[in-house]
């Protein structure tokens, strides 16, 4: 007992000093490591972008791939257990962990930015041609690249949790690499492992809370005349995690399954009433036309770089390889937080439910705020109005947005109220799953280390945000993500090779439990059948003549 507590309390510490170092180098010298973090976005993405892109594609052919294979009938626990949420509340739970305010932040703005500037610089911008570019390109960012990031942790931190009945950990599935490993070297490079992990989650949620931040004192600065400062950032921060204070002590079956559910009826809300108050056909054949352009061009886009021209580089380093590194850094969190939910799943269903319904949920959003904002652009009395928000303050964008809706106050309060919930719920199921990985996987981790790691998180965000702002935010996350995507490799290869030995066993206990199989079936339909067929007693006791009689009635 006294070393497994040794154990992790060694990554709670070395996962902490890491942090609370990086706050007060931020906090001592913000404008060097600013200009740090400005460097270093250009250099990762210059010599690592084309690592990122094949990553995220590889990631979504491999999910896809294996949901249809032979594995895809394996369960994500018990072989006849039961997922533990509804459809509603899981799904209601991945959006509130995948996309939270990063959707409400990026969901108008996106296609806007690239309406003006489209990507790669293809076409001049602000035509009828750059707006179905911008939808495409929006709704790219936004898809099944996005979430196959996310998905594949989850599913390999799920297998090893609740079918090998081991803890959630990155160093427990990456065991079968590390005991290869001299005896003293391997406890070290498992808190290491750990501790890599933990640092790449707080600093890809504390991205998502500084968008949120962001855009939350923008929305109070368009209605109230709120100064855009640092210490209105810090308030905001304040409150949030007063609020993530109370949500800590219900836990996560009532306070994130009860936000979160808030999250995605508020969504959904604020979205049926702008698709019926707007241009609603307009916004429906975007919608479906977006979704076709995505889908034919989903290889050219997940694979595209300028390595003959010296153009699109920047663009490509701001939008596409910052979201992929977004999206492998918060991938430990998110990837965790997704097995945790989603228990008693098949990986068929998993794969199938997390690829497609929340990019689809993503698209929707995008359609209707990007293509209501796109149709008062290129046919409205205001066309003008949003893309000058939104180049002067990307923050304040969705709020001018409302500015041209009926009920535009109220519209604007449950936006924010949306943001805020996004910022409570990803804050509360981030510490708990930080807190889960820094204290051996335990399902319930200790409340102390869950308040700690969101104090930690919220430090970190708003040193990112006084360091570099926006540009420091997405620093923090391409920094974080590149040493963790190594990890990634090896977990995805242990990952292969457990599967293949899990199914031979699997084989293996069916024949020597009775000594046949139904012809035709495969392992999985084997064990139904011929469970349903004898129980296992009266297997044992039947004689042949039994057996055969049964067989045949």
């Amino acid at each position: 007992m006294s070393n497994l507590l040794t154990r992790s309390q060694r990554v709670y510490t070395g996962s902490a000093l890491v942090i609370i170092a990086l706050v007060i180098v931020g906090a001592a010298f913000p404008e060097a490591f600013g200009r740090f973090a400005n460097s270093a976005l250009d250099s990762v993405s210059h010599v690592f972008g084309w690592l990122y892109l094949i990553s995220v594609f590889g990631f979504v052919i491999f999910l896809v791939g294996l949901a249809f294979s032979r594995y895809g009938k394996i369960r994500l626990g018990e072989p006849y257990s039961e997922p533990e949420y509804s459809f509603f509340s899981w799904v209601s739970m991945l959006l509130a962990a995948g996309f939270g305010v990063g959707l409400v932040f990026y969901g108008l703005a996106e296609p806007i930015l690239h309406y003006l500037n489209p990507p790669y610089n293809d076409m001049p911008g602000s035509t009828p041609e750059s707006a179905r570019y911008a939808i495409q390109y929006s709704f790219f960012h936004w898809g099944i690249s996005q979430w196959a990031g996310f998905s594949i942790v989850g599913l390999i931190i799920a297998y090893f949790q609740f079918r090998k009945k081991k803890s959630g950990l990155v160093s427990t599935v990456m065991e079968p690499m590390t005991d290869k490993l001299p005896a003293g070297a391997r406890q070290p490079t498992s808190d290491a492992l750990n501790i890599f992990a933990v640092v790449a989650t707080v600093m890809g949620v504390a991205t998502s809370l500084g968008l949120g931040v962001l855009q939350i004192n923008g929305g109070l600065n368009q209605m109230f005349g709120v100064p855009d400062t640092t210490l209105w950032k810090f308030i905001i921060l304040g409150v949030m995690c007063a609020c993530y204070t109370m949500s800590s002590y219900s836990g996560l079956d009532k306070g994130i399954q009860w936000l979160s559910n808030i999250n995605l009826a508020l969504c959904l809300g604020l979205m049926g009433w702008v698709l019926s108050t707007g241009p609603t056909i307009f916004i429906l054949n975007t919608i479906v036309v977006g979704i076709g352009d995505y889908m034919e061009n989903f290889i050219a886009m997940s694979l595209r770089m300028n390595p003959f021209e010296d153009t699109g580089e920047n663009w490509i380093s701001s939008w596409t390889v910052f979201y992929w590194a977004w999206v492998i850094a918060w991938s430990p969190f998110v990837g965790t937080f997704v097995a945790r939910i989603s228990k008693g799943r098949t990986i068929r269903e998993y794969v199938m439910g997390v690829l497609i319904v929340p990019p689809l949920l993503a698209c929707g959003f995008i359609g209707v705020f990007g293509g209501a904002a796109l149709h008062m652009e290129l046919f409205g009395d205001a066309a003008g109005t949003l893309t000058s928000a939104v180049d002067e303050n990307i923050t304040s964008a969705l709020f001018t947005f409302f500015e041209m809706m009926p009920f535009t106050n109220v519209l604007s309060i449950l936006a924010m109220c949306l943001i805020f919930v996004f910022l409570v719920t990803s804050a509360d199921s981030a510490s708990y799953i930080v807190a889960q990985m820094t204290d051996e996987g335990s399902l319930e981790p200790p409340l102390y280390k869950r308040l700690s790691w969101g104090l930690m998180i919220s430090a970190i965000c708003l040193t990112l945000i006084v360091a570099g702002g926006l540009k420091g935010l997405q620093t923090g996350s391409l920094l974080a993500a590149l040493p963790f995507l190594v990890i990634l490799y090896f977990m995805v290869f242990v990952l292969t090779r457990e599967l293949r030995d899990d199914r031979r066993r699997m084989l293996m206990d069916l024949y020597e439990k009775h000594e046949s199989m139904p012809v035709g079936a495969d392992a999985f339909e084997a064990r139904d059948i011929l469970n349903d067929v004898w129980d296992d007693d009266d297997y044992e006791d039947a004689d042949d003549e039994g057996k055969r009689s049964r067989s045949s009635g």
